[in-house]
């Protein structure tokens, strides 16, 4: 195996730095790849987090197990673990690029174009290639708290096989979208599960908890470390609603993620500052409440609560 320029043997780990580009003060911004190589042959796992710099718990999901030495040791196949891919949007507190653009909207990328479009052509040509199935850890957007959760594609039946392993307390279909990571890899013949758990810029130890746990449940299931894994129930949601405000106001909660509700049921209200009104905002199917909005005004149309179900 050898990334950018530099061989990984059987039985080595070794810290790969790829530079990218440069900070308008001149300091180097680099893509850091903790590689890690059984001395016998199996698959490549590709684990990645922070593609969207402000989803911390991903990439601290990551750091976890590179420091707790998870990789350590392995008894077949290979590790690829980058913890942040978004640099930039990292030190900026920010999803994106300082130019507005999203990593995960510029896949595969291009030498020449613009810095979100540069990292996508680095890491799609350097370490992509050599992953055999891959895991990418994200983090709910702003201010939306998402329950601990896989993500698979219906077009990629190895993507469900890989998501039953990683085993979320819920299970999603999701499609496949344009210019992503999870639709390059899979252009590429590689079954990615995403992980979505928590809210951005605010660590969850619940969501970097069951993050661990599902990581571990893979690498066990494909035999490359030994253990028992950690089971529990996982819904599979195959029907999903967003429930948005009917008015715009404060917003309070009576409901949240991991809860069961009922059609009709009161989910939260919402009330204008002056107290001439106040609304309920109602379930509109029964299921299961995987993902909410945490921001305490909202605005009419605003997405509040995430419910699915199972047919």
């Amino acid at each position: 195996m050898k990334i950018y320029n530099t061989t990984i043997n059987p039985g080595q780990n070794i810290t790969i730095q790829i530079p990218v580009a440069n900070l308008p003060s001149g300091t180097e911004i680099n893509l850091f790849a903790h590689v890690y190589r059984s001395k016998h042959p199996g698959p490549v796992l590709l684990v990645t987090g922070g593609v969207h710099g402000d989803e911390v718990n991903g990439i601290e999901i990551v750091r976890r197990a590179v420091r707790e030495k998870m990789f350590h040791g392995l008894k077949i196949g290979s590790v690829i673990a980058v913890p942040l891919l978004n640099v930039y949007g990292f030190i900026n507190f920010s999803r994106g690029f300082p130019d507005g653009k999203d990593v995960n909207r510029a896949f595969p990328g291009s030498k020449s174009g613009s810095l979100a479009s540069m990292i996508a052509h680095a890491f799609t040509n350097e370490i992509l290639p050599f992953a055999d199935l891959a895991l990418d850890f994200h983090t709910g957007g702003k201010s939306v708290y998402n329950y601990p959760q896989a993500r698979f594609s219906q077009e990629d039946p190895e993507s469900k096989v890989l998501a039953t392993e990683l085993n979320m307390p819920c299970t999603i279909e999701s499609g496949l979208i344009a210019k992503s990571l999870r639709k390059t890899a899979y252009q590429k013949g590689i079954p990615m599960v995403v992980f979505e758990g928590g809210e951005s810029l605010r660590i969850d130890e619940y969501s970097i908890h069951e993050g661990l746990r599902g990581l571990k449940n893979v690498l066990i299931s494909r035999k490359m470390i030994a253990g028992e894994k950690t089971q529990i129930q996982s819904l599979e949601l195959n029907e999903k609603m967003w429930i948005r405000a009917n008015k715009s106001g404060i917003f309070s909660l009576e409901k949240k993620s991991g809860d069961f509700v009922e059609k009709g049921e009161t989910l939260g209200k919402i009330t204008n500052p002056y107290n001439t009104y106040q609304t309920k905002v109602t379930a509109k199917m029964k299921g299961f409440i995987f993902g909410h909005n945490n921001n305490p005004v909202v605005n009419r149309g605003d997405a509040l609560f995430h419910i699915g179900a199972s047919k």
